[in-house]
């Protein structure tokens, strides 16, 4: 069966831009935003802990689903495969340098176990939520996947896996746009910004986004479904912006380092750094080209190395 190609990945992209354009416009207009006054020394009791349920209750939910539906035993173990590739990236980002990267000034809004990391130790909150989150992503995008944007996808996925050589095949223009990313990140950071350091953080997020990309994205295109990644998108675009906008800057569950960011803050969003939109694009857009991934590995009944490098 040979896949019909076309364009969706670069609609994804245009409707988002119609988002981004018009909302980035408008917050760059606050040029003197409104300070909120606390007057309590707890706002928050245990708020970061209590706010995960954004994560965990979806995440709970669906899985239920997802492990109640017959017929997708491939699609429950390219999940498993996924998730245990990718949680270790956020435990590593936290472990190394969590503290580089964060702060976390408001004790109160955690329970107080910590685990141990580079610099000191850091609230358990943080290993809870990259566990959820990617979780959650791929879990939203497995129903829409499956059940509410059903029609967008594969439908019959052996077939379409039969005539592909092998599944790691460099795609250039991945590599060419992280690379312009981080040397305009570095020249903003250190001719720009006004600011000492370097811009650590949003390095690595354009690696973590870059590597799958660049050796996955050529053939993981043609399966993903794209609609299916665009609400996904948006969804947690929306959680995000209640979770770490309305509640965690200005309440300072945590904060950012500034002299590890690009330097390019947003005022009326309490100056939350540009790399956390990065961050919001980065985890969907990882998840799932992983997924994709493993589901063609899945299916094409090749060992790894053949699946992966070809004959």
């Amino acid at each position: 069966m040979k896949i019909k190609l076309t364009q969706p990945a670069l609609k994804v992209i245009y409707i988002i831009l119609l988002l981004v354009i018009p909302a980035s416009l408008t917050l760059v207009s606050v040029i003197e935003p409104g300070q909120m006054r606390i007057d309590s020394d707890n706002p928050t009791p245990f708020g970061y802990t209590i706010s995960l349920s954004l994560f965990l209750i979806p995440a709970c939910a669906l899985a239920f689903w997802f492990l109640k539906k017959d017929g997708l035993a491939m699609q429950k173990k390219a999940f498993r495969f996924t998730l245990i590739m990718l949680t270790p990236t956020g435990i590593i980002l936290d472990v190394l340098f969590g503290n580089a990267f964060f702060s976390f000034s408001n004790h109160n809004a955690v329970i107080g176990i910590t685990f141990p990391a580079v610099g000191g130790p850091l609230p358990i909150e943080e290993l809870i939520f990259y566990l959820s989150g990617f979780a959650t992503v791929l879990l939203i995008y497995i129903w829409c996947d499956e059940y509410w944007l059903e029609k967008y996808n594969i439908p019959d996925y052996k077939a379409s896996t039969q005539n592909i050589d092998k599944i790691i095949q460099l795609h250039p223009n991945s590599l060419l746009i992280g690379l312009v990313l981080i040397v305009m990140a570095i020249i903003y950071k250190k001719i720009f910004s006004g600011e000492a350091g370097f811009p650590w953080y949003f390095i690595y997020l354009t690696i973590v986004a870059l590597v799958p990309s660049m050796v996955l994205y050529k053939c993981a295109r043609n399966f993903i479904n794209w609609r299916a990644f665009s609400l996904t998108f948006i969804i947690i675009v929306l959680i995000s912006l209640l979770w770490e906008v309305t509640l965690a800057l200005p309440y300072g569950w945590w904060n950012f380092r500034h002299e590890n960011m690009i330097g390019i803050y947003i005022k009326a969003w309490h100056d939350l750094p540009i790399e956390e939109i990065v961050v919001w694009f980065t985890v969907s857009f990882a998840s799932v080209i992983f997924y994709e991934t493993m589901k063609i590995w899945l299916t094409c009944q090749k060992s790894f190395t053949q699946a992966f490098l070809g004959r």
